[in-house]
């Protein structure tokens, strides 16, 4: 009887928790409200502050309360030209303008948009890492929806009634500046979760591993499995044939004329 994968651990194990203690808090749109649907709101940005684990800047974005004497703070993602003191409206009647939150169906095809929600009063679902944006494809006003192109390059259809921010999440090209050492990526995932150093299968043995062992790193069997393998061989390329990338060209009625 072999050990259990990692994998497995990773499910069970306190050790492989999210750091949240240093989080600033749930980063979201305002709850949806009555001024939202049929007007707007205005609030305005106190600060801009670094969310220890999350590579986009997040925007403290103070409201006044519309039933009680007294003030909301919300987190919000901070977009690409944001700045303290800055107003912002939230709401069908707020304009086109960077960092506004608006219904989709206020929101002409060809914008740029950013933490989408994908079920109106969600606050915000798509498009909500540094750098990230959706752009709004086309509208369908006999169903009420809007066709979506995702940052990963996927199409999606959501409810035209569904809220988003105007422009790009800030922080963006993170990425494009290497770690260069391993101190660098230790402190990067230290405040995320215990994901780091990950240690490849066929450098394991055989007990730790269906991978490990061998007198040469090799793993010795296919590496794609089946997505109803049971937990502890559910390692490598998992339900590939289904998950992997689709490759040639799809056969459509209009391609036989």
């Amino acid at each position: 009887m072999g050990k259990y994968v990692q994998a497995q651990r990773k499910g069970k194990s306190p050790i492989f928790k999210a750091h949240t203690r240093t989080r600033k808090g749930a980063v979201k749109l305002r709850s949806i409200d009555y001024a939202e649907k049929h007007g707007y709101i205005k609030g305005v940005i106190k600060q801009i502050l670094h969310d220890p684990g999350r590579g986009a800047p997040v925007a403290k974005i103070q409201f006044l309360n519309a039933y009680r004497f007294k003030r909301d703070t919300e987190l919000m993602i901070a977009t690409e030209g944001m700045y303290t003191g800055q107003f912002i409206y939230c709401g069908k009647k707020a304009t086109l303008t960077v960092g506004n939150v608006l219904p989709l169906n206020a929101v002409p095809e060809g914008t740029i948009v950013c933490n989408v929600e994908s079920r109106t009063g969600d606050r915000g679902s798509f498009a909500r890492g540094s750098g990230c944006f959706a752009v709004v494809v086309s509208h369908d006003e006999d169903k009420g929806t809007t066709r979506l192109r995702l940052p990963s390059g996927g199409k999606k259809t959501v409810s035209s009634l569904c809220r988003a921010q105007i422009g790009v999440v800030a922080g963006g090209g993170r990425t494009d500046k290497p770690l260069l050492k391993a101190g660098n990526a230790y402190h990067k995932y230290a405040v995320k979760r215990n994901c780091w150093p990950k240690i490849r299968g066929v450098a394991k043995n055989p007990v730790e591993h269906p991978h490990g062992g061998g007198n040469h790193q090799h793993i010795g069997k296919p590496s794609t499995c089946g997505k109803e393998r049971p937990s502890g061989r559910k390692v490598g390329l998992i339900g590939a044939r289904r998950t992997g990338r689709l490759r040639g060209v799809k056969k459509t009625g209009q391609d036989k004329d």
